[in-house]
């Protein structure tokens, strides 16, 4: 067999035989000449085939083996069909008057490794919960194939600055015995019998139990589920959270000073390797973000609003979709940024578990907010078991409910904070996505189990 080629890889390969493997995206079937645009994990070459049609008093020629093969061949080329993943086998040659790469492969050989049908079931203008029934076709795109590159290279970046600064890497349990947040949103299942179990809405309890265990920083990117009923661009019931925590700090800005750094790299990272791409096919140039980032209290933030001329619905103080926005474009407009800090919320909307000034009586804690949408939960924890008690009643919880959790604190516990970060949200605005489903392999809500 000979040894496959990637397709990024020709252009630096000097002229001579090769075997190349992927899907056929076109075919140009002409009278003289065959082309076919064949797509891998890496790019697109254009293979050129030079066409033997019969012709039908020219039997005797066509009954030799070479012109056989090449009759076969051309056959074989003139029923391709798109979407078939082959192996191609020939000569490559450059040639600056190609466009695609400047190099082309005159085939010797074609091997169909799987033939698609004549016709594929979804098309470009399909809708997108019919190219989600059919994720298989539609992720074989070259701009969604960046995607998940992007994805890629974007965590790397995360953990490569996380590992560098000595966290801990954990993966925490996805099958709990108590909720990690509100019941509101649970899975709920049977577990062996009599007991209940649910699936985990967030790592919180856990990476909390590290900073007791004196594990000082660690990190996790992992699945987490909410029974969320919503149909938002942004939400989803099975989803990737970026967390971290850490242990020894003085407030939440220590939090928001280690994310801010954090998404730095990461944008650095993305933009270095793939910012001329994420142009050419999204038409979004990718900023790293300055830090510090803006920082803005909610009060102040609500007043901007106001401002604007836009009046919150909400009665609970916090800021709704489009007072997001509006701060986000307040921060645009005065700072050119596209990240922003908003901090200082009311202890009626942030959880029990959220520590409390005790100056101002407001929690330790922030929204971040990218591009108007808010990616990101921060704050320092509450670890004083008195203190944790006394606001989860305050909250109407019962604490035997949450015996499992204070327990992690009994034994001593350092002051700690950290953030969750939805994956599929920052990728979705970083590329100028409309929806997560775009940016999600395979997306899980609530009317969607399969693929």
């Amino acid at each position: 067999m000979s040894q496959r080629v990637l397709v990024k890889q020709l252009q630096a390969r000097e002229d001579g035989a090769v075997s190349v493997s992927g899907w056929v995206e076109t075919v140009r079937d002409q009278k003289k000449v065959q082309f076919v645009i064949l797509r891998d994990e890496t790019g697109a070459v254009q293979l050129v085939n030079p066409a033997t049609r019969p012709a039908a008093d020219d039997a005797a020629v066509a009954e030799s083996v070479e012109a056989s093969a090449a009759l076969a061949l051309t056959d074989l080329i003139s029923n391709l069909t798109t979407g078939t993943f082959l192996t191609a086998t020939g000569t490559l040659k450059h040639d600056e008057r190609v466009k695609l790469g400047g190099v082309e492969i005159k085939i010797d050989d074609l091997a169909v490794a799987g033939a698609a049908p004549a016709e594929l079931p979804i098309a470009a203008d399909s809708s997108l919960d019919k190219r989600m029934d059919y994720r298989v076709v539609d992720l074989r795109q070259r701009r969604n194939n960046l995607i998940f590159r992007v994805q890629t290279t974007l965590e790397h970046a995360m953990r490569t600055y996380w590992v560098e600064r000595d966290y801990i890497e954990i993966h925490t349990p996805k099958l709990m015995s108590s909720p990690s947040e509100s019941r509101a949103e649970l899975f709920q299942l049977e577990y062996f019998g009599d007991q209940t179990a649910y699936l985990a809405q967030s790592p919180q309890h856990f990476k909390q139990m590290a900073q007791a265990a004196g594990f000082g920083k660690i990190f996790e990117i992992a699945d987490a589920f909410r029974a969320d009923p919503s149909f938002t661009s942004r939400h989803a019931t099975e989803f990737t959270s970026i967390d971290a925590e850490i242990s020894w700090i003085d407030s939440h800005d220590d939090v928001a000073k280690m994310q801010e750094e954090l998404l730095q790299v990461a944008f650095t990272a993305v933009k270095d390797k793939h910012g001329a791409e994420i142009e050419e096919l999204f038409g979004i140039e990718v900023v790293v973000p300055s830090i510090p980032f803006p920082r803005i209290p909610l009060a102040e933030a609500r007043e901007i609003v106001a401002r604007r001329g836009y009046e919150i619905p909400r009665t609970d103080g916090d800021l709704d979709p489009e007072g997001e926005r509006q701060v986000s474009a307040y921060v645009e407009e005065t700072y050119g940024h596209q990240f922003v800090f908003v901090t200082d919320y009311h202890p009626e909307i942030r959880p029990y578990y959220h520590m409390r000034d005790p100056e101002t009586g407001l929690t330790k804690s922030y929204d971040l907010l990218f591009k108007g949408v808010e990616i990101t939960t921060g704050a320092q924890r509450e670890h004083r078991v008195e203190v944790l008690e006394e606001q989860a009643i305050e909250k109407g919880l019962d604490p035997a409910g949450i015996e499992h959790y204070v327990d992690f604190f009994r034994f001593g516990a350092p002051p700690h904070g950290g953030f969750g970060m939805g994956l599929a949200r920052l990728l979705m605005l970083m590329l100028g996505e409309s929806s997560i489903r775009e940016v999600t392999f395979l997306f899980r809500g609530p009317t969607r189990l399969a693929p």
